[in-house]
């Protein structure tokens, strides 16, 4: 019965749902690139400085800057991208539009996880004299200090004077005046210490958490007769104080390994916790422990995962992504019409 409930949601969500790529969610609440998402210690936009009641009221405005002393800061790009910004750093808003957005790194270092991106998205991190274009799902590095660019996961285009140089997974580019204009390989898994890179996992695994309890809540709604599931974008969930990535179809697994659920879905997620105010504790987040914590196949990237080892019901896909099987979703077509492309009905398989 309940895999049939399951079914049944992911059908009506295709038939009601407004393109994945648009912000229209359940609450009368909506993110647009460059909101504020969560602020850690010393940050500023503007040189007002932000503080965590910033969360989704405050949005950089074109030439406008985010900018970080000893603090970290999270901002919402199209829906299910996340920009996070380290320790003295600062990033500019050069567009915000949502086919078209773009922010220059100015100084310091930022990382941007990439759950879902579709073509129609011209999502652009300028570093020094170049420019990279993102152009699938993933993790991106962007680093000022170290004069690189690193794809731990995913594809961009790099846009150097008159040249275009692909960057691929596992791989980075020397950005500094007069470096090679080749990439080089690196050990991804020996760079995942970093601390940007950490806090960006931990607030991952938060989000994800923040997702199901959104979820459960559309799918209750809707079921009920509540508010209209108006497709994929970002979710306000009040009791997490943080937007989400609310899929329209199937379930995301983010390059960290962190699941997101759509709605009609959710049925295969974890239970935790109830309705109480959770507050985001680096130190303490639940389904945080030893080992892994990035999906090591290019098989995680969305859809919903039923390959070999899959272990269902689970946060992090790790453990079960790697070890192979089917890349998305349920095999052989599904639904692709009327704005629904969920990766579990065979859309958006792979990613690869």
């Amino acid at each position: 019965m309940k895999l049939l409930q399951g079914f049944a949601g992911l059908f009506l969500a295709a038939l009601l749902s407004a393109p994945a790529w648009a912000t229209n969610n359940a609450s009368s609440n909506s993110a647009v690139p460059g909101t504020i998402n969560y602020v850690e210690g010393q940050a500023y936009v503007a040189a007002q400085p932000l503080d965590k009641n910033s969360f989704g009221k405050t949005t950089p405005e074109a030439g406008q800057s985010l900018s970080t002393d000893t603090g970290k800061a999270e901002i919402l790009l199209t829906p299910g991208v996340f920009l996070r910004v380290g320790d003295h750093s600062s990033v500019r808003m050069v567009s915000s539009g949502l086919a078209d957005t773009e922010l220059r790194l100015e100084r310091g270092h930022a990382i941007v996880e990439v759950d879902e991106i579709y073509p129609q998205n011209d999502l652009r991190i300028y570093e020094g004299s170049s420019s990279a274009r993102i152009l699938r799902s993933g993790l991106y590095d962007f680093d000022l200090q170290q004069n690189q660019m690193r794809v731990f996961d995913g594809e961009a285009m790099v846009q150097e004077g008159d040249r275009q140089i692909k960057l691929k997974a596992d791989h980075e580019l020397a950005v500094a005046p007069n470096a090679p204009e080749k990439t080089e390989k690196f050990d991804k898994k020996a760079e995942n210490g970093d601390d940007l890179y950490r806090w960006s996992s931990l607030r991952s695994d938060y989000e994800a958490e923040a997702n199901v309890d959104g979820a459960r809540i559309l799918y209750a709604n809707y079921g009920g007769g509540g508010p209209y599931w108006g497709g994929g974008g970002w979710y306000s969930d009040p009791w997490f104080s943080a937007y989400t990535f609310m899929p329209g179809g199937g379930i995301f697994y983010g390059p960290f390994g962190w699941g997101f659920y759509s709605p009609g879905l959710v049925f295969r997620a974890p239970f935790f916790g109830g309705h109480f105010y959770h507050t985001f504790n680096a130190a303490d987040v639940r389904a945080w422990g030893p080992g892994q914590h990035y999906a090591t196949s290019s098989a995680y990237a969305h859809g919903v995962y039923t390959g070999a080892g899959a272990a269902r019901g689970a946060f992090h896909s790790g453990p079960a992504i790697a070890s192979g099987g089917m890349r998305g979703g349920f095999s052989g077509g599904g639904f692709h019409g009327g704005g629904f492309h969920g990766g579990g009905g065979g859309g958006h398989a792979g990613g690869r």
